[in-house]
């Protein structure tokens, strides 16, 4: 396989990447002789498949670099099971997902990891720079540069703590003109590495071209995952409010029953946010508090949106004298409003009856 430039990946990937999703990092799963447990390793990588991440960064994080050890040698059995659950998942869904491979060591190591993941049809590289800790900028841009050669490149800003080094933002203003550079993840946990990263990209003149992620900026990541989803979930329960409203004000029968089950597009994107909060409070347990507070607002809207069904009820109640509460909207449609019922079109197959002589 050739090597691939960032204009080679597909249009739903560099707009799923720049739009803002979790990517949170694969961990392995072992045995109680830990070893590599395939079965679990596949449940984990569809769990989180499932919980809707936008990506997965397979192999990145610092406990599992010896995985590339040769005594150990995991690290191209985990690509692979990963790169299968990832083409399962892409059978079974239309929906993008970042993939992502962790990339360490020397330029030889570095290369070779990088082609292997460009193999398995890993979309980018998650590139570690651990492997220079004192190396100069250039010696380290020429590094960058030979793995951007084979594969697209998400910059890696760790902390001193666990292994990073400090890079002025004249490095990140190179770093970022290099073409392949799709993204950079920032986690130096200082605030002040942190702008020299954003001012140096903003420099390079690719801005607009890189993705920017920090696990650090929780309120980054709480916004566009989050809030994101919450933002959508308040635009449905807004307009069926909305139109429910509109419909009691005109005392429109007709518009209130088309509104009834607009709800349940609300209740799919409901489960939909709980899951990803799952998947927030799992990678972090820093963001349980805030995740709780976004659940509880997802509720209530949720909730919003059944009130705003019961005001259609109530209209069809005072326009048609008929009380259609606990009753299939099949049945409804069917029986009051023939007009505009089509059989091939209805969704609720319930067969329940209707009580004319009901009152409310």
């Amino acid at each position: 396989m050739g090597n691939t430039n960032h204009k080679e990946l597909s249009a739903d990937i560099i707009k799923t990447l720049h739009k803002g999703v979790v990517i949170p990092a694969m961990p392995l799963a072992l045995n109680q002789n830990r070893k590599l447990d395939d079965r679990r390793q596949r449940a984990l990588i569809r769990y989180y498949l499932d919980a809707g991440v936008g990506g997965l960064a397979v192999a990145v994080h610092t406990t599992q670099f010896e995985i590339r050890n040769p005594e150990i040698n995991l690290f191209e059995p985990v690509l692979r099971i990963a790169k299968e659950e990832f083409d399962s998942f892409a059978d079974r869904e239309d929906r993008p997902v970042i993939r992502i491979a962790g990339v360490i060591g020397q330029t030889a190591q570095a290369t070779r990891e990088a082609s292997l993941a460009l193999s398995h049809g890993y979309h980018a590289c998650l590139l570690s720079l651990a492997a220079f800790p004192e190396a100069s900028n250039q010696t380290i841009m020429e590094h960058c540069r030979a793995v951007a050669d084979i594969i697209p490149v998400i910059g890696f800003y760790l902390q001193p703590a666990v292994g990073g080094r400090v890079l002025d933002v004249d490095f990140w203003r190179e770093f970022a003109q290099i073409e392949n550079v799709i993204a950079i993840k920032m986690a130096p946990f200082n605030r002040y590495q942190t702008i020299d990263v954003v001012r140096g990209v903003i420099e390079s003149g690719r801005a607009e071209k890189i993705a920017l992620y920090s696990k650090k900026l929780a309120k980054k990541n709480t916004v566009v995952g989050m809030h994101a989803e919450l933002a959508h979930l308040s635009e449905l329960a807004l307009t069926i409010l909305h139109d429910s409203l509109d419909a009691f004000a005109r005392m429109d029968a007709e518009q209130a029953v088309k509104i009834l089950g607009s709800d349940q597009q609300v209740n799919v994107e409901f489960d939909n946010l709980s899951r990803l909060l799952i998947t927030f409070m799992m990678e972090d347990t820093r963001h349980i508090k805030g995740a709780l507070r976004v659940n509880w607002c997802g509720r209530s809207l949720e909730r919003i949106a059944e009130h705003a069904q019961n005001i259609c009820e109530y209209v069809i109640f005072l326009v048609k004298g008929k009380d259609i509460r606990h009753t299939s909207l099949e049945h409804i449609r069917s029986k009051y409003f023939p007009h505009d019922f089509d059989p091939e079109l209805a969704t609720d197959s319930a067969s329940e009856n209707l009580d004319d002589n009901t009152q409310a």
